[in-house]
């Protein structure tokens, strides 16, 4: 399997389990306030990490050219992403929610299409409806009650609306460093959103509370992040999206077990018809002849057919490294993704 792919399905499993345990863990808090936590827990464990793995602080790589992108991501994925999440979370049922969080990988699939011009095939396309179709099926309200709260899954769909923002501005930087990237949204966003939280009267919860709560913030927001923007180097946006779009099965799976949640007959009709579109993606396949134009970028790799450059220092052909490197034209045909070297339009 496609190491991209793995991380893609890693990041999915732990963002998905943090779902249902941030809406236990947070009770009592307001949805600023746990967004905040839960991205400073991100922020400060990856920054330990990465100075562990550095043993030192090492600049981050990015170009001036670089950085809006990243802060553009920050601001959408790392700060009203998550609010408008937590809001949503307080009005919607665990199981409820995490489906519903399928559709991030829907609004990011358009969002790469028709502004980044990310190619689309058919079976890409319909599993999207699929997904869209789901979670219709999951806000409807129920018994045909036109009273119904749509504030919960609106606040829901405006969390993925955000993300799906957010993945397509990260993609623009994913050849870079993945742990600074996350560790740097998570470190703005936790500081930005804990001091507005306690600027409006938020107060602090205490160790036993907070504790679990930046351990899942960590697991779920931080090494699930590192492994989305690696998965973004090698699959492009909508992709990526696509095998993304797994997490909320097992957030939902762990919210009807740990949360004792009722299952609505339209909760088995969203799956189903998300389990149709996640396969749809699963099974895509993409090859044809394509051609690659002149490129000079820098990021972690071996020598494959993409990279036969020349070196001015000893290296080792058997290693991964990392340096600024010049890809000459060329033409081929083989199955691809959309990555970092693969943004040819069709």
């Amino acid at each position: 399997m496609n190491l991209s792919i793995v991380y893609a399905l890693a990041a999915a499993a732990l963002f998905g389990a943090s779902t249902p345990l941030a809406k236990s863990l947070g009770l009592g808090l307001s949805p600023v306030l746990l967004a905040g936590l839960l991205y400073l827990g991100s922020g400060v464990g990856l920054a330990g990490v990465r100075l562990i793995r550095d043993r030192g602080w090492r600049p981050s790589g990015l170009t001036r050219a670089e950085w809006p992108w990243l802060l553009g991501a920050i601001a959408f994925g790392g700060i009203l992403g998550p609010v408008a999440l937590m809001f949503g979370l307080t009005r919607t049922a665990g199981a409820t929610a995490s489906l519903m969080l399928n559709l991030e990988s829907v609004l990011t699939a358009v969002i790469a299409w028709l502004v980044f011009r990310e190619n689309a095939d058919r079976r890409i396309v319909l599993g999207m409806l699929a997904i869209v179709l789901g979670g219709v099926a999951l806000s409807w309200p129920e018994g045909g009650n036109a009273n119904a709260d749509w504030t919960g899954p609106l606040g829901v769909a405006l969390a993925c609306a955000c993300w799906g923002i957010d993945n397509n501005l990260t993609r623009k930087v994913s050849a870079s460093d993945a742990l600074f990237i996350a560790g740097t949204k998570g470190l703005i966003a936790g500081v930005v959103n804990c001091s507005l939280a306690l600027y409006l009267g938020a107060r602090l919860p205490d160790l036993a509370q907070l504790a679990p709560i930046l351990l899942v913030g960590f697991l779920g927001y931080g090494i699930s992040l590192v492994m989305f923007v690696l998965a973004l180097r090698g699959l492009g946006s909508a992709r990526t999206g696509a095998y993304f779009s797994t997490a909320p099965f097992l957030g939902a799976a762990i919210a009807l077990v740990m949360l004792d949640e009722s299952v609505t007959v339209a909760f088995w009709i969203a799956s189903a018809l998300m389990a149709v579109g996640v396969w749809l993606h699963l099974t895509e396949r993409h090859a044809h002849e394509h051609q690659h134009e002149p490129t000079e970028h820098g990021h972690r790799h071996v020598h494959d057919e993409h990279h036969q450059h020349e070196h001015d220092f000893e290296w080792d052909p058997a290693v991964p490294h990392s340096h600024l490197h010049v890809h000459s034209p060329m033409r081929h045909s083989h199955a691809h993704f959309p990555d970092v070297h693969h943004r040819h339009r069709h």
